[in-house]
């Protein structure tokens, strides 16, 4: 259907990445030689020097962030082992070591884009006809590693958005943690990663039914090191056993920091590179309740591993891998409950085409099926998903993207059945939005991208990124953009 009755609206507010907001991260020094020298020189310095160079920095630096005395001493305990005696040393020098070994991080220094937005549980404490909103984004900083940040705000009954403005403080959890395994599915996730053969059955079959990370890495650590299992090929199979298991974990804030102030960082192998594009949708379970749930890309610097994370709160998250066949590729966006005892998932296994998934395992996925083509020319290089669907009683809105000439990123839309996903009941010719001149440069030229949208007061509210570099908003009226959809005036 054409788009010439749609009226989208820009709404004039641009978040911008901020290189001011720095968080603490470990130094790492290679090869341990260095390490050691550092110390020695550290070492060299007397308690008066020890106590000037403290004070110093911490001068300069404890305005930018919290608990960094915490910090400096946390990475002195993971230093120190380095050490050549057992000389005790005071509290000043082991800040001072650990200060060494500590880096800041811009985490938007070099983008902040690629938007989600879900309505937030909490609706109190607000004027009459507005809503609380919480925005996860994609922030960049150097090295091209992506975090995931949030921020909050409110809509108003004439959808007017304030987004609340950040605190300065950032910082990740000082609480990951890994889970309980439990050993049959790990083994059918090991089956699924082609990591099961002799060597792993073995590691397995000397772990109780629950096991722990130490657990796997006491077992993997005694028989690397065996004569009879020490190869090329079991150290390879160890290092993606590792890495599975801590591709799985925890997370968990303090209800003290501010939904601003908390970064969801690398933490795992699978994620070295970077978190990128979660999807979030406000997921309603069989018995009412609400969990929040967002796909997102794991990147290790070659393979992207599509993941998911849970939270009810946002202070304590469940970081997961999703398994199965079908787990390839960007792009999965789950619907936000279950359609027919099952889970439902929008996917892109081969770079071109949407697919429908279903399963009735959260973390598992064996089957798709094709329901939309690249069609039109603005999306004849691939389609894809701009976020989860959208209930609505005329059907699932899906917001689309779509890839054209000159790698030329646009906004589109569609509509499928809602007792039967597989049909699609109508979709876009022309796009909802394209890039306009101020939109067309950044980072990566030429490209307009969403996580997710949200219905209010008769409008979809898209947030959506400006060529990789910030974020601006639009809306547009839902019933046009249904009766578009739908051909009916």
């Amino acid at each position: 259907m054409k788009t010439e009755n749609l009226e989208l609206i820009r709404i004039g507010l641009e978040l911008t990445p901020d290189y001011r907001r720095v968080l603490y991260r470990p130094l790492h020094i290679e090869p341990e030689e260095r390490i050691i020298k550092i110390l020695g020189r550290i070492q060299t310095l007397s308690e008066t020097e020890v106590e000037n160079e403290i004070d110093a920095l911490l001068t300069a630096f404890e305005e930018r962030h919290k608990r960094l005395k915490k910090y400096f001493l946390q990475r002195f305990q993971q230093i120190k082992k380095y050490l050549l005696t057992d000389h005790i040393l005071s509290e000043g020098r082991k800040l001072l070591i650990g200060a060494y070994f500590t880096q800041e991080y811009s985490l938007e220094s070099a983008a902040l884009f690629n938007p989600s937005i879900i309505w937030d549980i909490d609706q109190t404490n607000l004027p009459s006809g507005c809503k609380r909103f919480i925005m996860s984004l994609r922030a960049t900083g150097e090295g091209h590693i992506s975090s995931i940040t949030f921020r909050s705000g409110i809509v108003d009954s004439e959808n007017q958005i304030t987004v609340t403005i950040p605190t300065k403080y950032v910082s990740t959890s000082e609480n990951i943690s890994n889970p309980i395994y439990e050993k049959k599915i790990f083994e059918r996730k090991l089956s699924e990663l082609d990591l099961l053969n002799d060597f792993s059955i073995t590691i397995l079959s000397f772990l109780d039914s629950h096991f722990t990370i130490e657990d796997l890495k006491l077992n993997l650590d005694k028989y690397t090191k065996n004569s009879k299992t020490k190869s090329a090929e079991n150290k390879l199979i160890a290092n993606g056993i590792l890495s599975l298991a801590l591709s799985n974990y925890e997370i968990q804030y303090d209800s003290e920091q501010r939904l601003s102030e908390r970064i969801i960082f690398p933490h795992s192998p699978s994620e070295s590179n970077g978190i990128e594009d979660a999807r979030f949708v406000d997921f309603i379970e069989e018995d009412g309740s609400h969990i929040y749930y967002a796909t997102y890309t794991a990147y290790d610097g070659k393979i992207t591993f599509p993941q998911l994370l849970e939270t009810r709160d946002f202070l304590h998250f469940k970081v997961s891998t999703l398994n199965g066949p079908e787990v390839k590729n960007k792009g999965m966006a789950l619907f936000p409950r279950k359609i027919n005892n099952h889970y439902a998932m929008l996917s892109r296994q081969d770079n071109e085409n949407i697919f429908l998934m279903y399963s009735e395992d959260l973390h598992f996925w064996y089957n798709k099926e094709l329901i939309l083509k690249p069609t039109y020319p603005w999306e004849f290089i691939q389609l894809g998903n701009c976020g989860s669907p959208i209930e609505l009683n005329e059907g699932w809105l899906v917001i689309s993207h779509g890839v054209g000439p000159m790698r030329k990123y646009s906004i589109g839309a569609f509509l499928l059945d809602k007792l039967d996903p597989r049909i699609v009941i109508g979709r876009l010719l022309e796009p909802l939005l394209v890039p306009n001149e101020k939109e067309r440069e950044g980072y990566v030229p030429n490209v307009v991208y969403s996580c997710g949208s949200a219905i209010n007061a008769g409008e979809l509210i898209l947030p959506y990124a400006m060529s990789d570099r910030s974020i601006g908003f639009a809306k547009i009226n839902l019933k046009q953009l249904i009766s578009e959809l739908t051909n009916k005036e």
